[in-house]
Parts: structure tokens; C-alpha cells; sequence
């Protein structure tokens, strides 16, 4: 009968160990069941779980690994294993697999502490523990951003109580932590819809307009209901685009020149690119503002109000169907179709109200830097990091 031998090895890390220690396996025939690796600054923890086809060949196997091992400075223990703990093990495999993503500037052992013991207070187990983020510069910085992720599996009893314990710690550690299946679409998502008022850019344009009629104060107050929820977006919208009648169209090119991207966008859309996505922004705010945007990241896609111009003025009107929160659920659907999507393959980013629709839809919906309502409604929130913490959420890797 074959026999079960976990074989556990640490040490210093150097070329060519794994292709040492199996071709010693591989003189016995021995079938590798399950094999990890982890190497944190140069020190390596190894392990295999290996079948010896003949109990009785079992010692001569590990007199080998054990002279070899030890003749490279490396430590070693041999545990035997059952049928019937293997069997257990195995079987317990097949449970469901999640992904929870902590992202911080800093990442400290307190942060660890609280996400392992959220997943073990709701029955999940860590498989394995990885940083995804560069590994981090000695000298202090303002633009640190910081990532490790946990895969773990089990059966959660409650859901939405996970999510919410996250969400409460999150807010209580100043990080942002995501939490997803670990399904086929995760590493299979395509396109990428953004809102753009404080998402993409870092003003309300809107409320640039405004300023510049002389009803700053009036228009932030009525918008900054909106993004709360607290009114409705399309009434709220047409009441503050009228206060805006008469602004000389000149006005518009001097807002674009100054907007300002969110920290991160541009690098996340050039990343992105690069990975084959196609973007989109689907805005509340206005086309000729979406339309700079565009040019200047390389956007794919651009679907926004277009402000009415009348003899070089603004009418305090806009062209065509405003594209509300329900509208842009619809674009994101229409999109998806064009480029032979499924909802499940779309990633949604915004921060109001009126960004829910899509975000509840896309496979991947993130509030980022939104306001509490939004927060607590949507599945993933970004609110201490920039834009291209997204990319972690992708399973994204940096290389240093």
C-alpha cells in the first residue's frame, strides 16, 4: 500500500531547490497530491504532500531528501498522514472560495489581526496570504499604498453580517477591505464604466459651472443632497441646470484645462489599456467635460448630457434623455452586449446615489470615496487609497 508523507522544508532560498528535491522523488515515482511554496525576503517555506507508491520504499525516500537537505543547510519534517485525513482535507476543498482584499497606505500587524479574525468568527479559513502591493520603501510618503490578499474558503452562515463586520473595522482602522467570490469572472473582466464627477475627477463640474454664474453656493448645496440620496437626480439636476442660464459658453474650456484627476486614474487607466479592458465613462455630468476626459486618458466609450448652447449661452438645459442612475444601468447592460459581455465580466466605479443602478448590476461594483448611504449599499468601497487600488481587486500584481 502507498503511503502519505507531508514534507515540509525552510530555509534560505536558492536556484534550483525544487528541481533537487523532486528529481529525488521522482527516482521513487512518487505522486505529488498537493505542493506550495513561499519565499519572504530570501528565506523560503516549501511544502508537498507526496504518495510513495510502496510503504516499504518510504524510508529510502526520505534518507535520500534528508542527507540532500541537509547537505544544502536547509531544515526538514516528515509527517505521515492517514488516508482518512487526506480524504477529509480533500473533500473540504470542493467548499466555496472567497477573496478579501485588505488595501491601506501602511499595512500593520493590527490590520491582519482583525481580518483573520473576521473570517474565522464566520467559519472561513485562510488557505493562503499574499502581497500583492511592491514591497514598501524604508522612507516615509504621502502616496504609500499597500495590499495584501487572503484566499479563504468555507461556508459563511451570514453574508451580508460579514460584510458588514468588514465594512464597521474598515472604518474603524482607516483601511478599505473587499470581499468577493473567487468565481471564473474575477480574473475574466473586460470593461470598465466610470462616473466622473468626484470618481475620475476630483470636482463636481456642476458645481465649477456654478461657480462661475455666481450660484456656487446655491447649486453645491442642492447637489451635495443629491449624492446623498436625499433627492431625487433628475429633478435635482434640472433645477440646478437652470440656475446656470446665460453663462457664456468661453467658460467651459477654462473649467476643462483646470479639472484635476482623482490620484491614481491615470495610472489605472494606462494599466487597464495594457491589459486588453475597454473603458467607459457613463456620467451625470456633461459630454463636453466627458469628451476632454476622453482624449486625454484614451477612454473607449463616452456617454454623458450634453449642455444646451444657444448664441455662445447656456441654455439651463440639456440635449436629449439626461442620463440619470437608471440610464446608466441601461448603458452598462448596452455596453456589456456591444463588446459580448455578460454583466458578470463588467467592473463599475462611482461615488453618488445615482451611481448605485450600475453599480449593483457590474460583477464588480466599488464605491469609491462615496458617501456613507452609498457605501453601506454597494458590495466594495475604496475610500482611503486612489483609483488604481482597483487593480488589486482584479488580482493585479506588482512586480518589485
Amino acid at each position: 500500500m502507498s503511503e502519505l508523507v507531508l514534507i515540509n522544508v525552510s530555509g534560505r532560498d536558492k536556484p534550483g531547490l525544487t528541481s533537487e528535491i523532486t528529481g529525488i522523488m521522482g527516482q521513487y515515482d512518487v505522486r505529488i497530491l498537493d505542493i506550495g511554496q513561499a519565499v519572504i525576503h530570501d528565506h523560503l517555506t516549501w511544502g508537498i504532500l507526496a504518495e510513495i507508491p510502496d510503504e516499504a520504499n518510504a524510508s529510502p525516500v526520505i534518507r535520500d531528501l534528508l542527507f540532500r537537505l541537509h547537505s544544502l543547510d536547509l531544515q526538514v519534517r516528515f509527517a505521515p498522514i492517514t488516508r482518512d485525513e487526506y480524504q477529509q482535507w480533500a473533500e473540504g476543498r470542493n467548499r466555496a472560495c472567497y477573496i478579501v482584499t485588505l488595501l491601506a497606505r501602511d499595512i500593520r500587524a493590527e490590520h491582519i489581526a482583525r481580518v483573520s479574525a473576521v473570517t474565522a468568527q464566520h467559519g472561513l479559513n485562510i488557505d493562503n496570504i499574499s502581497r500583492l502591493s511592491a514591497r514598501p520603501s524604508l522612507d516615509a510618503s504621502e502616496n504609500r499604498i499597500a495590499c495584501v490578499e487572503f484566499s479563504v474558503r468555507g461556508t459563511p452562515g451570514d453574508l451580508e453580517s460579514l460584510r458588514s463586520d468588514f465594512l464597521r473595522i474598515a472604518g474603524e482602522l482607516n483601511v478599505d477591505i473587499a470581499f468577493q467570490e473567487d468565481s471564473i469572472f474575477r480574473r475574466n473582466r473586460r470593461l470598465v464604466v466610470f462616473d466622473m464627477d468626484s470618481t475620475l475627477i476630483e470636482a463636481e463640474v456642476i458645481d465649477e459651472l456654478a461657480a462661475e454664474a455666481g450660484v456656487g453656493e446655491q447649486v453645491a448645496a442642492i447637489t451635495e443632497r443629491a449624492m446623498r440620496g436625499e433627492l431625487d437626480f433628475s429633478e435635482s439636476f434640472a433645477e440646478r441646470l437652470a440656475l446656470l442660464k446665460g453663462l457664456d459658453e468661453a467658460v467651459l474650456e477654462r473649467i476643462a484645462e483646470r479639472l484635476r484627476l482623482t490620484e491614481g486614474a491615470e495610472y489605472l487607466i494606462r494599466s487597464l489599456k495594457a491589459l486588453g479592458y475597454r473603458t467607459a465613462i457613463l456620467s451625470g455630468g456633461f459630454s463636453y467635460f466627458a469628451h476632454h476626459l476622453q482624449n486625454r486618458l484614451g477612454i473607449d466609450y463616452v456617454h454623458a448630457n450634453e449642455l444646451e448652447i444657444e448664441g455662445g449661452q447656456v441654455t439651463g438645459r440639456v440635449a436629449g434623455t439626461i442620463v440619470d442612475g437608471q440610464r446608466k444601468a441601461e448603458l452598462l447592460g448596452e455596453l456589456a452586449d456591444r463588446e459580448g459581455l455578460s454583466p458578470e465580466q463588467v467592473i463599475a466605479v462611482g461615488d453618488g446615489a445615482n451611481d448605485l443602478p450600475m453599480l449593483s448590476q457590474a460583477g464588480l461594483g466599488v464605491a469609491f470615496r462615496a458617501k456613507p448611504l452609498v457605501k453601506e449599499s454597494a458590495r466594495h468601497s475604496i475610500s482611503t487609497l486612489g483609483l488604481d487600488a482597483i487593480l488589486y481587486l482584479i488580482g493585479y500584481r506588482e512586480r518589485s
